[in-house]
Formats: C-alpha cells, sequence, structure tokens
C-alpha cells in the first residue's frame, strides 16, 4: 500500500522544494535591490531613489531628480524610510528631513526637524521606504 502513495509524495516534496526556491530567489532579489536616497535643495527642491542594488546608485539617481543647483544627499537608506518636510506657508523657509528603520519615524523625525528650523506649518512633502522598511 505505501507503493502506492511514493510517486505522489515525490510530487509533494518536489512541489515544496520548488516552491521553496522560488521563495528565496524573491527573498533575494528585495535584499539586493535594497538601497536609496533622498536628495534636497532649496525652496523644497527633492529627489528620491529607491530599489537601488547600491548607494552609489541611488545617491546618483536622487541628485539627478533634485534639477536644483543647491541639491546635496541628506539620508541613504538600506531597508528603511526616510521622508522630507516643509513649511507650508514658506516653501523657500524651513525644512527638515528624517531617516529611520520605519515610514511613522521618518516622517515624525522630518516634522519634528521642520519645526525646529522655525516652521510654522510643517508638512511632509515626499517619504519613501526601501524594501523592509
Amino acid at each position: 500500500m505505501t507503493d502506492r502513495f511514493t510517486p505522489v509524495m515525490r510530487a509533494l516534496v518536489a512541489a515544496t522544494l520548488l516552491l521553496a526556491t522560488a521563495t528565496l530567489m524573491l527573498v533575494a532579489v528585495n535584499t539586493a535591490r535594497a538601497a536609496g536616497a533622498l536628495a534636497i535643495g532649496a525652496c523644497e527642491a527633492f529627489g528620491e531613489a529607491y530599489g537601488f542594488h547600491t548607494a552609489d546608485d541611488a545617491r546618483k539617481s536622487a541628485l539627478a531628480k533634485c534639477q536644483n543647483d543647491t541639491c546635496r544627499v541628506v539620508a541613504i537608506t538600506e531597508r528603511g524610510c526616510a521622508a522630507f518636510a516643509v513649511d507650508f506657508t514658506n516653501a523657500c523657509g524651513a525644512h527638515g528631513w528624517g531617516k529611520a528603520a520605519k515610514l511613522g519615524r521618518s516622517q515624525n523625525e522630518a516634522l519634528r526637524s521642520c519645526y525646529d528650523d522655525g516652521g510654522k506649518e510643517c508638512v511632509i512633502r515626499t517619504f519613501f521606504c526601501d524594501a523592509k522598511g
């Protein structure tokens, strides 16, 4: 009787191994593309990049997207989050940014930094998370 189930058992084991291999491949892809960067400049200019293989590639992309002579990279993420906040009443005035493992923390840090810079009505201008952030 056990001979009849051997082919079925083999098929189940093969399917399980195939599924496990596919899952590991997906994890490897997500882990490999886990670099991000946030660039900011004057008057609420920003550039963001995420899902890159390297931090340097993310940095270059963020700077290219920022399109302002004053832009500089303020945050590099590796499986984390970043956020940028500006004063809603004066886009060329107070601003702040934050970087953290989770989105809520990075946004709170950006808002706190904006208010510390003198902002009156700070709002999140952009945010992103990379991989597991």
